[in-house]
């Protein structure tokens, strides 16, 4: 689906990939719904947008609030006129701890955000895209949602949640109007630690100089809109991803010890 005059909603437009996502698209021609849970980064994107700072409206809420998720699509048509396109980008991480460690409170928290929120917006959305000529959902995985990452065991389960759950919607809508795409982004230059409430640990500077290069979040956006506009299945971000499936399909079990090797550094002794 082109996005020239298409009107997408965006998830997490307040920052990292969502805003990058958000500031390409309307330099694009599209216009923007940007979801997030901040207030004050939704105006800043809106800011960023300069010229094209009137094709964006703002919608604040949390993704995994079903009831506010429910009342969206009849706000953005009211803001719109209709909605053609959805990416599902908001998520967050866990804390780097071991499953054994890891409060309930912070696995509920990953799984609400992450995967229920991505099935509210999905189920809120697919009525209202199914009326259109041509429409899109894209899901945002990830790397770890296809390879385990230690200290990241309850964040790579929701990832691969949406990642069988998108795959699943992929096989429902073929015969219909909605195309869709899963993505899977390796490490991105963003801030989600810091808006996931998670503690950076002391040494994570140094572990990530030894792990993988990251990607930037206009790349990614650029990669995720050309995935969109060229209906592809999957989309993956950056080398490291591609390497890690590459690898994970080549030896599950090799490319498993190979990523603890890399991210043990970052998980509590």
């Amino acid at each position: 689906m082109k996005v020239l005059n298409k009107i997408i909603v965006v998830t997490g437009a307040g920052s990292g990939m969502g805003r990058a996502l958000t500031l390409a698209l309307v330099k694009k021609g599209a216009r923007v719904a940007g979801v997030d849970i901040h207030e004050n980064t939704l105006k800043e994107t809106v800011e960023l947008a300069g010229q094209h700072r009137d094709k964006i409206s703002i919608h604040v809420l949390n993704v995994s609030d079903r009831q506010a998720v429910n009342a969206l699509p009849d706000q953005v048509i009211a803001a719109h006129g209709a909605v053609d396109g959805l990416i599902n980008n908001a998520g967050i991480i866990q804390p780097f701890l071991r499953l054994n460690d890891l409060e309930y409170a912070a696995i509920e928290r990953v799984l609400n955000v992450n995967l229920y929120g991505v099935i509210y917006m999905t189920k809120a959305f697919l009525p209202h895209l199914q009326k259109r000529p041509a429409a899109h959902i894209v899901n945002v995985s990830s790397m770890g949602g296809f390879f385990p990452v230690p200290g990241q065991t309850l964040y790579g389960a929701s990832k691969a949640g949406v990642k069988l759950l998108t795959e699943g919607l992929y096989s429902e809508l073929l015969e219909t109007n909605v195309h869709v795409t899963v993505v899977f982004p390796g490490a991105i230059a963003t801030n989600i630690t810091q808006n996931s409430g998670v503690p950076i640990p002391s040494n994570a500077a140094s572990e990530s100089s030894q792990s993988f290069p990251t990607t930037s979040a206009d790349d990614a956006a650029e990669t995720i809109i050309k995935g969109m506009e060229r209906d592809q299945f999957q989309v993956y971000i950056g080398n490291d991803a591609k390497l890690m499936n590459f690898l994970y399909r080549l030896s599950p079990k090799r490319a498993t010890q190979f990523m603890y090797n890399r991210m043990k550094g970052l998980l509590p002794q």
